[in-house]
């Protein structure tokens, strides 16, 4: 009889999932995840799937089922479907440090790629503590991310947490996004009130974090968060961490580059013609901004880099359907 278990680790080709209060381990079934391209079926962290008990070694992954959300990323591997990187979660936590790994382009490409999730993105920006020149910040953010929550946190000294307690409530799940030594594991141990995560020091030479998280993980928030000062929150929700990704890449899932560059949008849609490509055709709204200095330069160039990485992942999918296609009908 099959069971419903949620993934809490991927490790590789080793699955750990929770039943209750039960862990056991469990490995893909090949014949349906490996060849099947139509549509992203590799289980992540988050993932609810239906599991093949065995009593005598690691059980068997049948499907994963529906998610309510699903963070993508493409396959480096030539061939091969996107990989999900964590599912089911309600907020992205967008991590930053104030401590020179700021940039604007990564922080849209975040974005981005958060609200083509299904989830709320939500910015972090860490290492408070470390932070010299940090005020202009916050509103540098506010105009390329307008309404989306920004806070500035420490995991040294526990600052800014208490503004984040009614992300940890009972029925929440968060997942972190951001690079490697950004300061992910340290946040995750300040609200787990633990150790469980590892944690490299600051490098003299650029003073960036070192990369420490290997894997994709799920924790279970504690009832109470103690912060440094006493100050006690309420827990209860769940937290994802994930390995600190260098070039992430747009997925194939529509939507979120509308809404992270909607001041483009809105512009092009004052063009003179609507198929306006926005290059030499005379009445161009984009072009005249560009102009005049109202429109970025870098904001633009970034948009398109974004749309031509839609495309391109788009194109790929439906590659993968034609190959999964014809090793169907043979």
């Amino acid at each position: 009889m099959d069971t419903i278990a949620t993934v809490t680790a991927v490790q590789r080709d080793r699955y750990e999932l929770n039943i209750g209060t039960e862990i056991l381990y469990g490995k893909l079934k090949p014949a349906v995840f490996y060849h099947n391209a139509e549509e992203v079926l590799f289980p992540t962290v988050g993932d609810r799937v239906s599991v093949m008990r065995n009593a005598d070694g690691d059980s068997m992954i049948l499907r994963v089922l529906q998610r309510k959300s699903v963070f993508i990323r493409q396959n480096a591997t030539q061939g091969m479907p996107d990989q999900a990187v964590a599912a089911n979660f309600d907020f992205v936590f967008i991590t930053m440090s104030l401590n020179k790994d700021f940039h604007p382009s990564k922080l849209e490409r975040y974005l981005t790629v958060s609200w083509q999730s299904g989830g709320t993105p939500v910015i972090l920006l860490t290492k408070a503590d470390l932070a010299e020149d940090r005020e202009d910040i916050p509103a540098r953010i506010e105009g390329l991310a307008p309404g989306v929550e920004t806070y500035c946190v420490s995991s040294h000294t526990g600052e800014g947490f208490e503004k984040l307690e009614k992300y940890f409530a009972v029925g929440n799940t968060i997942v972190l996004l951001g690079s490697s030594g950004v300061g992910k594991s340290s946040f995750v141990n300040m609200v787990l009130g633990t150790e469980r995560m590892q944690t490299g020091g600051i490098r003299e030479a650029d003073s960036q974090g070192r990369h420490t998280t290997t894997f994709k993980q799920m924790f279970d928030i504690p009832e109470k968060i103690v912060l440094p000062d006493g100050c006690v929150l309420r827990g209860g929700g769940r937290i994802i961490d994930t390995p600190g990704m260098r070039n992430l890449l747009m997925g194939e899932e529509a939507g979120g580059i509308g809404t992270t560059f909607e001041d483009i949008e809105k512009l092009a849609a004052q063009c003179k013609f609507s198929d306006c490509r926005h290059e030499s055709e005379p009445g161009c709204a984009v072009k005249r901004a560009l102009k005049d200095g109202t429109l970025e330069q870098r904001h633009w160039k970034m948009y398109l880099n974004l749309q031509r990485e839609e495309a391109y992942s788009k194109e790929r999918k439906q590659i993968l359907m034609k190959k999964a296609g014809k090793r169907k009908r043979r």
